[in-house]
C-alpha cells in the first residue's frame, strides 16, 4: 500500500477532494482518509486545511506539484530496473540522504555496500521532506537522515522503521580572522527556516544564545557544502557538520568560535518502509545497520 502513497497525493491534486480522489483511487473514501493521514503522519506535518470543505491543499504541496510528478514518472523507471534486479541482473539500491549527509556520510556507506556486492548504489539528495517522500512513493529504497537525539516517534505506527546508524556533530565554525572581530551582533551564514538545519540552528541554537546577542544573516543557503565554502571565504560563521570540518578545524583554517555557543549532537538514522518485502533492500538494510559502529 505504501507504493501507492504518491498516486493517492495526485489524485487529490487532480480531483480537487478527498472524494474524487476516492473514486480515482477505486476505494471508500473513509479507507482514503486514513492513507492520507497516515502519509501525514510519515511526514510529520499536515498536508490539507481540514476547516474548509471540501478540503484545501496546503500551499506547500502545491508548491510540490512539479516534484511529486516527476516522482511519479522516476517511480515507473525505477520499477523497471527493480524488476531486472529481481531477475538477477545485478543488485540496484536506491538512498534519499540530505544534503549534508549526501557529501559527508553518504561515501562510506556506498563504498560498504559496493565492497559487499551491490552492482549500483544511487544517492539521491534533498532535504528531509523531499527525501521521506521518495521512500513512501517508491523511488527510493531507504532514507538517511539527520535527527535530534531526544525525540523518539513510533514511526511504525506511520508505516515506516527506523534504526539510528552513527551520529554527527553540528559545530558553528568560521575563519580565525572573523572570529577576532566578533562582537555581540554575530555575522552568520543561516538556512532557511523550512529545512531540517535552518530550523534547528534557528529554534535550537541561536534561541539560546546569552542575552543581548543577536543575529546578523548576511547569507543563506539549503546547502551545507555552500555554508562551508561561505565560512572559507570569511563571510560569516556556518554551523556545519564536524565530518565536513575536522581537517580545516585540525589544520587551523576554520576555528569554533566561543561566542557561537556549544555544539549540538546529531542521530544519523536509517528509514524503510515497514512493509518492504524486496530481499536486496532488506539485506542492504542489514548490511548498513551492521555498519552503524563505525559511521
Amino acid at each position: 500500500m505504501n507504493h501507492d502513497w504518491l498516486d493517492d497525493l495526485l489524485a487529490v491534486l487532480d480531483a480537487g477532494s478527498f472524494v474524487g480522489a476516492a473514486e480515482r483511487r477505486n476505494i471508500t473514501q473513509s479507507a482514503f482518509t486514513r492513507r492520507i493521514r497516515a502519509i501525514e503522519e510519515g511526514l510529520g506535518a499536515p498536508l490539507f486545511d481540514r476547516r474548509r470543505k471540501p478540503v484545501v491543499l496546503l500551499p506547500a504541496l502545491r508548491g510540490q506539484e512539479p516534484a511529486l510528478r516527476r516522482l511519479a514518472q522516476d517511480m515507473r523507471s525505477l520499477r523497471g530496473d527493480l524488476r531486472a534486479s529481481a531477475k538477477g541482473a545485478g543488485r540496484i539500491v536506491t538512498l534519499a540522504c540530505q544534503h549534508a549527509i549526501t557529501a559527508t556520510i553518504s561515501p562510506g556507506l556506498v563504498k560498504h555496500l559496493t565492497e559487499l556486492g551491490w552492482s549500483s548504489v544511487r544517492v539521491r539528495s534533498g532535504n528531509r521532506d523531499e527525501c521521506l517522500l521518495q521512500l513512501i512513493s517508491g523511488v527510493a529504497d531507504m532514507v538517511v537522515t539527520y535527527d535530534h537525539p531526544e525525540d523518539a516517534r513510533d514511526l511504525e505506527r506511520s508505516g515506516l522503521i527506523e534504526r539510528r546508524i552513527g551520529r554527527e556533530t553540528l559545530v558553528p565554525v568560521c575563519l580565525p580572522a572573523l572570529a577576532e572581530t566578533l562582537e555581540d551582533e554575530l555575522p552568520v551564514i543561516g538556512y532557511p527556516s523550512d529545512v531540517f538545519l535552518g530550523e534547528l540552528v534557528e529554534r535550537r541554537l541561536w534561541a539560546g544564545l546569552p542575552q543581548g546577542r543577536t543575529i546578523n544573516r548576511r547569507a543563506e543557503t539549503a546547502l551545507t557544502l555552500a555554508a562551508y565554502h561561505y565560512a572559507l571565504n570569511g563571510i560569516g560563521i556556518a554551523w556545519l557538520p564536524l565530518s565536513l570540518v575536522a581537517a580545516d578545524l585540525e589544520a587551523e583554517r576554520l576555528l569554533k568560535p566561543d561566542m557561537a555557543g556549544p555544539d549540538y549532537a546529531l542521530d544519523i538514522r536509517l528509514i524503510r518502509l515497514s512493509d518492504e518485502a524486496r530481499s536486496g533492500t532488506l539485506q542492504a538494510w542489514d548490511a548498513l545497520i551492521g555498519m552503524s559502529a563505525s559511521v
